[in-house]
């Protein structure tokens, strides 16, 4: 008995660093971030402010996508809040993960916007 107390304390030392050390092909199972480069489009849809304060992003909802605004674009933008506006801008993507390594979605940015047909 007295030789099974410090061998299981040897097998849980063991099972324990095993899971911390990344032994094996852990990241094939990951998704792998993506970005695109920038194109330019015309983006049509209604602005609207997303998120909790301090952490809040405009969007552009249109048909059949949603437009994340970039941070510096924001004061372009801000006054036509739950308008319908016409804009074009350049558009990239970014592909979100979770921490675990699961897609979280793709989130698609205009920059560079140039208002064309503010609708009331």
């Amino acid at each position: 008995m007295k030789k099974f107390i410090p061998l299981f304390f040897l097998f849980l030392l063991l099972v324990a660093v095993g899971n911390i050390l990344p032994l094996g092909n852990r990241e094939k199972n990951r998704a792998k971030p993506q970005y695109s480069e920038p194109q330019k489009v015309e983006a049509s849809g209604r602005v609207r402010l997303v998120g909790n304060s301090p952490m809040t992003s405009l969007v552009i909802s249109g048909e059949e996508r949603e437009w994340y605004v970039e941070s510096g674009e924001k004061k372009k933008l801000m006054h036509l809040q739950q308008q319908n506006v016409t804009v074009t801008a350049y558009e990239y993507y970014e592909d979100r993960i979770f921490a675990n390594g699961t897609s979280a979605g793709r989130f698609y940015f205009l920059k560079d916007i140039i208002i064309i047909d503010p609708q009331p």
